[in-house]
């Protein structure tokens, strides 16, 4: 097994769970290092923005691969990299996908359903688990029925057990926030489960008591940066004022975390 995969999966505590504040390029991630992350988890959405692509596969595997490997090789933790739903159409590819971001040096990924039929994703996640076995990647598997508006639980439920019979060493359900849909999720799925964050879900020590593995904030960094922009843009043509941009990392800082 290897170091930093053996790692990442050791960090994955029911009612302990790892804490996961998603960077999205070189500099976020070395500033979530030095904040003290114990693995850098990366968006897809923040990766996809900031190389001027939207959102949900539209980025180009050799863009998102080499952002993987840029990531790694700034920091000294477990890296794990949100691929979306594999960057490929069909299961070879999805495995050519996996094997990229193992040589890029990440220790586990993402991979979401997007809703696909059950068959179709268990043939993506054998595929996936094929091109890298258990001991070198972390495979948490997104269930996107909550997230879409399909708050299913007994087909959320089925899914987790036939993508964790297909390899999957876990499970994330992103959209399920309410606390007895958690603990019956946590209850019913044999595996560290993965629950999405923002303002007004529930706080890490309550996820901790539910049985949470695994607590993620997602792209919600990356939209409140980008929010940071929008707002010193409409403040400084406004007023030309610039209170906006106060509470910030001093560039000193953040040149020395960048090797300067």
């Amino acid at each position: 097994m290897t170091e930093q995969a053996a790692l990442l999966r050791s960090l994955h505590v029911p009612g302990s769970p790892l804490v996961l504040v998603n960077a999205w390029d070189v500099a976020s991630a070395r500033v979530a290092e030095a904040a003290g992350a114990p693995v850098v988890a990366t968006t897809s959405a923040g990766v996809a923005w900031s190389l001027g692509a939207p959102d949900g596969d539209a980025l180009d595997r050799d863009a998102a691969v080499d952002a993987v490997r840029r990531v790694v090789a700034a920091v000294s933790v477990p890296v794990t990299a949100d691929i979306e739903s594999g960057f490929g159409d069909d299961p070879a590819a999805v495995a050519d996908t996996i094997r990229g971001v193992v040589a890029a040096g990440a220790a586990g990924v993402n991979l979401e359903d997007s809703v696909r039929p059950v068959d179709e994703m268990v043939a993506r996640l054998t595929a996936a688990r094929e091109a890298a076995p258990r001991e070198d990647l972390f495979i948490n598997a997104r269930i996107d029925n909550y997230l879409r508006g399909n708050p299913d639980f007994a087909d959320t439920v089925s899914r987790a057990e036939a993508y964790l019979a297909a390899g999957a060493d876990g499970i994330f359900v992103p959209g399920a926030v309410d606390p007895e849909v958690i603990g019956a999720l946590v209850a019913k799925i044999p595996a560290p489960v993965n629950i999405l964050v923002w303002p007004g879900a529930p706080t890490v020590p309550e996820l901790a008591a539910l049985g949470v593995a695994r607590v993620s904030l997602g792209s919600g960094v990356a939209e409140a940066a980008y929010a940071v922009m929008q707002r010193a843009v409409q403040e400084t043509l406004a007023s030309g004022t610039y209170t906006s941009i106060a509470d910030s990392i001093d560039y000193g800082s953040l040149n020395k975390l960048l090797g300067a």
